[in-house]
């Protein structure tokens, strides 16, 4: 099996083509006043995410500007066919998507000219060129987590320790057979992280890797698969494997930092800082506007109230990150992730073509190796 060794930049023309009638090529050109006034001449606005969370926020987006805004919760797959749906029905009726499935939003979507993305450019200065192109509104972290009622600190420290018979199932974690987002995770560590990888299993075994897998990523996830982890359907069930108060086997897993809130009802979920080479990983939420909307100077008022602090507050309580720098954490998000966030492998969606096409592979890789 082929998996990439090299970054491989996505041959996709991001179209930034203004939406309507309000334009702005700096951020010193740009005017508010005249976008919420464009905004508010338009049909009402249509919102879909994979978060229940968009619900309060498309409210308090109306209460805000004046503009009417309904957010709808479905899953990114839900969210792509409609919009597909409807694209090539000639009907639009999405305005603006916040997508989580990335590989797929820019496959399915965005090269067919389904979607635009748009960066607001008054706040173009404090969000990285890697998440511009497309937009990424939110990053969502997925962090190795263990048991704080077992444990005083995580018993792990290295990722390839969870390759050793001590953790011989006993590491919960979704299927990646079921879950796109894992095998993207895959393989952007071995696009963009695969040194960092290479040289975990040095630091941990005290000699290099040698491995007939084309990559340490590959070694490292046929070596995880044969360990036998504890595979779920949900994140919730690999969250209760590692954190139920009643636990008495003693697990560590990957799952959702949103996961953490339950701590507040009992569960003993604590982030495994400073793991190598990372804590965890996060999904980009891509924020589109549909082409044929026929309220594009809504849907960029709204994706710019998204990239704000106050836009993006209801799901920063479930340890999201804006990808707009200035944007802090709530101080009470119950993971911790601001105090690693360094620590959490970020996502490049320039490669996410590479993604895209490698899913089954990694797929492959998983399945033969989880049956030794």
């Amino acid at each position: 099996m082929n998996f990439p060794m090299k970054k491989s930049l996505l041959a996709l023309s991001v179209s930034l083509t203004t939406l309507g009638s309000i334009s702005a090529s700096a951020a010193d050109s740009f005017d508010l006043q005249a976008l919420i006034a464009a905004a508010k001449q338009e049909a009402p606005l249509t919102v879909y995410d994979s978060t229940g969370k968009i619900v309060k926020q498309a409210e308090s987006f109306s209460k805000k500007y004046g503009v009417q805004a309904t957010g709808i919760k479905a899953k990114a797959s839900q969210i792509l066919e409609i919009v597909s749906r409807e694209a090539r029905a000639g009907n639009v009726k999405a305005d603006v998507v916040i997508l989580a499935d990335a590989p797929a939003g820019m496959e399915q979507l965005l090269s067919k000219d389904y979607v635009s993305s748009w960066v607001p450019t008054d706040l173009a200065e404090y969000i990285p060129a890697t998440y511009q192109s497309p937009l990424t509104v939110v990053l969502a972290p997925n962090i190795w987590a263990y048991n704080t009622g077992l444990y005083d600190t995580c018993p792990v420290t290295n990722i390839w320790q969870l390759t050793e018979s001590k953790w011989r199932g006993k590491v919960a974690m979704q299927d990646p057979l079921g879950k796109p987002s894992y095998t993207d995770w895959f393989n952007q560590l071995a696009t963009h992280h695969d040194k960092a990888m290479a040289d975990a299993y040095q630091a941990e075994f005290g000699k290099p890797l040698k491995t007939s897998e084309s990559s340490a990523t590959a070694a490292f996830i046929k070596a995880l698969a044969e360990n036998h982890p504890l595979v779920t359907s949900s994140d919730t069930e690999a969250a209760n494997a590692v954190g139920a108060p009643d636990v008495k086997d003693s697990f560590v897993g990957m799952v959702s930092a949103a996961k953490f809130r339950n701590n507040k009802n009992g569960m003993k979920l604590g982030l495994c800082a400073d793991m190598v080479p990372f804590s965890g990983w996060s999904y980009p939420g891509l924020g589109f506007i549909t082409t044929g909307s026929k309220s594009p100077n809504a849907a960029k008022l709204f994706i710019r109230y998204m990239m704000t602090a106050e836009g993006i507050a209801p799901q920063g309580a479930d340890g999201k990150m804006s990808t707009n720098q200035t944007v802090k954490l709530p101080a009470n998000e119950p993971a911790g992730i601001d105090k690693v966030r360094d620590q959490i492998m970020g996502y490049e969606a320039s490669t996410a073509k590479s993604d895209w096409e490698s899913r089954q592979d990694w797929q492959d890789l998983w399945s033969l190796s989880f049956k030794k």
